[in-house]
């Protein structure tokens, strides 16, 4: 099966975490929902979870033979303090919002 094909297995999954992670906007070092979701999903893929960095920061390890090399992925989970000006049906949240270029 090729990479495309077995990533749009996930695009409902994909779909569904955003909208639930955009629904609870959590600001920095407050995002303990995000990262226990962060953590749970790293762990249901497989990989070595390691939780508490920086506070809040999770860190997925993915071993693969014994190598020592490897690659660093990295991704905000932060909300910013704002509010929502557009009009997509999105939940009010009251102490901040995901901020993006598009929905």
């Amino acid at each position: 099966m090729e990479i495309i094909e077995r990533i749009a297995e996930f695009h409902d999954d994909l779909t569904n975490w955003r909208r639930d992670i955009h629904a609870h906007p959590e600001l920095g070092f407050d995002e303990q929902r995000t990262s226990d979701l962060v953590a749970q999903k790293l762990q249901e893929f497989g990989y070595e979870v390691h939780r508490g960095v920086g506070r809040t920061g999770v860190v997925g390890r993915l071993r693969a033979g014994n190598s020592q090399r490897s690659i660093g992925l990295r991704a905000d989970m932060d909300a910013l303090p704002i509010q929502e000006a557009t009009n997509l049906p999105l939940p009010l949240a009251p102490r901040g919002a995901h901020a993006r270029l598009r929905p």
